[in-house]
């Protein structure tokens, strides 16, 4: 069966990723792409649904991002949302302005048509999250409005015979009580899509292409152990066999014991029928960040250095036709590659490959999944529970959790501090109810007691998020005695070590990462 697609046109909101994610909770695939994409490869992708997402414009001004009048013309179901119902109204007809009183946080919406698809089953009181100083003044010829607010005459229109729908609110967000439903009848009842994108269907799927790409070639697959790369790894194994050979390599920015940890699982005595090559490569990678700062900087000299080593593991094996790479969604996303989203950050996988790469290709098995979506393939592919649900690790490893300079020296203190915060979430049965956490270190150094002696070392931050889907994140409420614990165990265990702080802040504005 051919795989059905949703596409999100992105506006510059902030919940763009907010939006695609929602979908494909429909079972639905969906990708995001800029509001820049050419209206003839629109076409050409052939999609059930187009979803315009908000954006922090206004329609009505000149350099405002647009979109042509022909894309309600294409006979494809169109949802417009926050900014993208101002649009489709403004392109079409209608008049946007900005009114004396703008509509920010939980509103009760009211919903004036219930017969509508987009509002079935959903009761005609309702909580949304609104977010917009313009609003939809008269609605553009042909659409007849579905919800209002008592602020808001136009909460919602639609223009049934056209196929296009335009909601002022963000139903992507979880604040919308019945977001979820709402996307998932523009989607399945009005787009038509029959939900049929899972994946023990995605698993069979890719395992399929991958033997046709890589036919009788050899395959080398960077695996880090982490749960991307780990995913990749057995799914290329299901695929091609002993035509992969993995190698991993311990760069030294590795969590306390974690190269050992990876080589139990993949190595000679693992559970996996992999060809696994460990590369203890600490050192090159300590000697070339010497002295160097900038996180960027920092990113491109290690994702180098791991291409540099793939290159040689890649000789002595002999001829490698293919690189494997645990890039997921979000990387691609916050790499620049998808939507309007600025460069959150250069990753190694994605945005920061040197110029000259010895493979004939890469191949990225898991570029279009989702954190949570990698993790349930790795459970369809039998991977046990406990590798499935690791916590995330970045590919340039502590390099991006030591802030300002890498040492051995710092590489050590972060790694001890970095086990002694994840034992004790573990001893408090915290860890599965976090999405994410670790220990940082800060480049400050402060004056402390110690002894009766007067210390000048360096500060640990302590991020703990919850997330489903990595995009957005707000910091964990762990319990202030857990803290405590962790902060006592961490200064008298850890040299180097004088103040320990937890990181508040919530994704957007910060990253999950430090740097």
């Amino acid at each position: 069966m051919k795989r059905e697609l949703v596409i999100v046109l992105d506006f510059g909101g902030q919940y763009n990723q907010l939006v695609a994610r929602r979908v494909r909770e429909c079972n639905v695939y969906c990708e995001i792409y800029s509001y820049k994409t050419d209206i003839e490869k629109i076409k050409a992708m052939n999609p059930k649904g187009i979803i315009l997402t908000g954006g922090p414009n206004s329609c009505y001004e000149a350099d405002s991002p647009t979109c042509s009048k022909e894309l309600f013309e294409l006979g494809i179901p169109v949802l417009g949302l926050c900014y993208g119902a101002q649009l489709m109204m403004h392109v079409l007809g209608g008049e946007v302005a900005r009114p004396e009183v703008g509509e920010y946080g939980k509103t009760e919406v009211l919903i004036d048509k219930t017969s509508s698809k987009i509002f079935e089953n959903v009761p005609e009181k309702t909580i949304c999250w609104m977010s917009h100083t313009d609003a939809i003044f008269q609605t553009a010829p042909g659409f007849e409005v579905t919800a209002h607010t008592a602020d808001c005459p136009v909460a919602a229109a639609e223009n049934i015979q056209d196929k296009l729908y335009a909601i002022q609110y963000h139903p992507e967000v979880l604040h919308t009580a019945e977001g979820t439903k709402m996307l998932s009848n523009f989607v399945l009842k009005v787009c038509g899509c029959a939900g049929g994108w899972k994946m023990d269907s995605f698993v069979e799927e890719s395992i399929k292409q991958i033997r046709e790409k890589v036919g009788d070639g050899r395959v080398l697959c960077a695996l880090s152990g982490g749960v991307d790369s780990s995913v990749a790894a057995v799914l290329l194994s299901k695929a091609v066999g002993d035509q992969l050979t993995c190698v991993f390599v311990d760069h030294g920015l590795l969590r306390k014991n974690e190269g050992d940890e990876v080589e139990a699982v993949f190595g000679t005595e693992g559970a996996y029928d992999l060809n696994f090559i460990r590369v203890n490569a600490q050192q090159r990678f300590y000697d070339k960040l010497a002295g160097v700062s900038e996180p960027e900087k920092k990113r491109k000299i290690i994702g180098e250095e791991f291409i540099r080593v793939f290159e040689e593991e890649a000789k002595k094996i002999g001829a490698v036709d293919f690189l494997v790479q645990g890039t997921i969604y979000p990387d691609v996303v916050e790499s620049g590659l998808g939507g309007e989203s600025a460069v959150i950050k250069s990753h190694h996988n994605v945005g920061g490959l040197p110029d000259y790469v010895d493979f004939k290709e890469i191949i990225e098995p898991l570029r279009d999944l989702f954190k949570d979506e990698v993790r349930k393939a790795g459970l369809e592919l039998g991977i046990p529970e406990y590798l499935v649900y690791r916590q995330p690790f970045p590919g340039p490893g502590l390099g991006v959790r030591i802030v300002g300079e890498v040492t051995a020296k710092k590489v050590r203190i972060v790694q001890d501090a970095d086990a002694i915060y994840r034992e004790e979430i573990e001893n408090a049965g915290l860890s599965r109810g976090i999405g994410q956490y670790f220990a940082a270190l800060t480049n400050m150094q402060s004056v402390g007691v110690m002894g009766d002696e007067r210390t000048y070392d360096y500060a640990v931050a302590l991020r703990a998020v919850n997330t489903i889907d990595f995009m957005t994140a707000q910091a964990s409420d762990i319990p202030y005695e857990v803290l405590q614990k962790v902060m006592s165990r961490i200064i008298n265990e850890v040299k180097g070590v004088n103040r320990v702080l937890y990181d508040l802040t919530s994704k957007p504005p910060g990253t999950i990462e430090f740097e």
